[in-house]
């Protein structure tokens, strides 16, 4: 298609169906990170302070009927790739009737979850019999102890049932761990290890600012390079591989392991270039970047009765004026300190 511009919205939202869309970079997107729900059952120090954060009222929400509306628009448009996100989104009643309605959408070619494991291991069965793409498990300790200091809840050894019963049914599963200075610095080597038998890949975050109170420390310590760097001084064999189109992670291997690493520079910010992805809000808010405050409310749009047309134009205005990285986002919020919940967000 090329890029976008001005004065071909109105045309293109007239004739959209299962066109790529570039943003004014030339980006490819196809890939919508969507959140069900802003709540959650556990409150991770990375995500939110102890005593929670103010959820929204259920009617803020976007319903589900809403949700399929805009994924089968967004189908349309070119996203081809859906994750599903929270809070934890299985806190959200009846997510699996959601789920069952998204993977028949035209267009939708790959459904992910992320999510903390607590309440997913009944449903893991049929998951697979969905063909859910694969799912990212959230665990930063491999210590049921440091897992409660951690997430302020007792709730580690659902979380490890998760991770095998996804293993037995042969999901795709990666593991999210945030690192985090004076919290799980001695998981980090534990977590390796746990690619050698296994065929599952540990990603290593860095920490961000998006746990509702700002950041945790004057600098960030614990950088991708420095966890790169402490994961070789174990592993002097570690080896780069090639990192999936579009991935957020630089990716190494063991040799002899059958799992792999991942390292995401979330907070550095080094892989905006290849940015494919959109995020929306369990408010039905658009996110044409993680450091943006949000663009566009598509749910006030859809409840003012504005049709699938209008949206779209709408749409490719937002995409076309998206900032070129995360850096350039954070200087064009309305509110300027980074120290929205993550749950809040979409994680």
């Amino acid at each position: 298609m090329g890029l976008l511009n001005t004065n071909n919205f109105a045309e293109l939202s007239k004739t959209m169906k299962a066109t790529q869309i570039f943003d004014n970079h030339g980006r490819p997107i196809n890939y919508l990170r969507l959140a069900v729900t802003d709540r959650c059952n556990l409150r991770c120090f990375y995500c939110m302070p102890e005593e929670g954060i103010k959820y929204m009222p259920k009617k803020e929400l976007l319903t589900f009927e809403e949700i399929e509306r805009l994924v089968t628009l967004m189908a349309q448009m070119g996203i081809t790739k859906i994750r599903l996100t929270g809070g934890e989104p299985f806190v959200r009643k009846d997510l699996m009737q959601l789920i069952r309605k998204i993977v028949e959408i035209e267009g939708i070619k790959d459904v992910h979850l992320t999510t903390n494991g607590i309440l997913t291991a009944p449903h893991i069965p049929e998951l697979k019999s969905l063909g859910i793409a694969s799912v990212n498990l959230s665990l930063d300790t491999l210590d049921r102890e440091r897992f409660r200091q951690i997430t302020r809840r007792d709730e580690f050894e659902k979380t490890k049932g998760t991770l095998k019963a996804l293993l037995d049914h042969q999901i795709p599963v990666k593991i999210n761990t945030v690192v985090m200075e004076g919290k799980n610095i001695e998981d980090i080597l534990p977590l390796v290890r746990l690619t050698q038998d296994q065929e599952t890949s540990v990603r290593f975050i860095e920490e961000m600012p998006f746990n509702g109170e700002g950041s945790h420390y004057s600098s960030l310590a614990w950088t991708h390079k420095k966890i790169l760097e402490h994961i070789k001084e174990e592993f002097p064999l570690l080896q780069k591989i090639q990192d999936p189109e579009n991935s957020t992670s630089y990716n190494y291997t063991v040799p002899g392991f059958k799992g792999n690493v991942g390292i995401i520079a979330a907070f550095s910010r080094t892989f905006c270039g290849t940015c494919n992805r959109i995020r929306l809000t369990a408010q039905g808010v658009l996110k044409t970047c993680l450091y943006d405050d949000g663009v566009l409310n598509i749910r006030n749009m859809m409840r003012n009765g504005l049709n699938d047309s209008e949206i779209k134009s709408h749409l490719l205005k937002a995409f076309s004026n998206r900032p070129k990285d995360g850096f350039e986002a954070e200087r064009g919020r309305k509110e300027k300190s980074v120290s929205e919940s993550m749950s809040t967000i979409g994680g």
